[in-house]
């Protein structure tokens, strides 16, 4: 419990400090969300429209969904030439902060920031995706979009166990090599004859707030950031940050 208040008190400081630094931040997640959001929605409308089992979807769906659980800020995009990361965890390692408290910050930031990103990325989707309000209710699509959230908190913990133990360089190449594997699964289920959004939509229209899927991909997400974090701790420990 005094792990969660110390992060807490962390993020609640972050709040109140710079405040141009905090609106640039908003600003630029906005941007970077509503390109995210309109890009997916005329792609799902599609598909929404004439049922079309097309890859790109999948693999937009796959690949950009975990980012949601970002702040997109200046420190964010300069994680490759200044190890902004690795910077960070530095000063805050030099601080008399549990590392338990850190990396539950970690965790509380990008559940706030799935929760931000989510409703402004997958808001568009809907407002964009006319054939696909006519195809889902308002409940079925919200059962859909916990359904993807649970999927990214799940890549998420990979991703916070990466952030924590690699270089700015190494991390962008990791990040790239995800997104390439998140290309061969769409790719697998196309030729497999099936398709991600399709078969997620179906099973939201269908079992509502009671889908097994939904329900699936959340708590596989919960325990998948759970066994990272654990994982991150025991490795950081003996990791080298200058």
């Amino acid at each position: 419990m005094q792990t969660w208040k110390d992060s807490w008190f962390m993020i609640r400081g972050d709040l109140r400090g710079d405040k141009i630094r905090l609106m640039l931040t908003l600003l630029i997640s906005i941007i970077f969300m509503t390109y995210l959001g309109g890009l997916m929605g005329l792609l799902i409308n599609d598909s929404a429209q004439i049922q079309q089992r097309s890859v790109l979807p999948d693999y937009m769906l796959l690949a950009m969904i975990p980012f949601l659980g970002f702040a997109y800020s200046r420190r964010t995009m300069k994680y490759w030439s200044a190890d902004s990361y690795t910077k960070m965890l530095a000063y805050l390692r030099s601080l008399p902060i549990p590392l338990n408290a850190v990396l539950c910050k970690r965790k509380l930031q990008s559940v706030i920031c799935f929760a931000l990103n989510g409703v402004l990325f997958f808001g568009l989707v809907y407002a964009l995706a006319g054939h696909l309000r006519a195809s889902i209710s308002p409940l079925g699509y919200v059962v859909f979009s916990f359904t993807w959230i649970g999927y990214g908190l799940a890549v998420m913990g990979l991703f916070i166990f990466i952030e924590f133990l690699y270089s700015g360089k190494a991390y962008f190449w990791l990040l790239l090599l995800v997104m390439l594997i998140s290309f061969g699964a769409a790719m697998t289920v196309k030729f497999s004859g099936g398709n991600l959004l399709l078969y997620t939509l179906a099973c939201s229209k269908e079992w509502g707030l009671l889908s097994p899927l939904m329900w699936g991909t959340l708590i596989a997400g919960t325990v998948s950031v759970q066994l990272f974090s654990r994982w991150t701790i025991h490795r950081l420990k003996s990791r080298d940050l200058v």
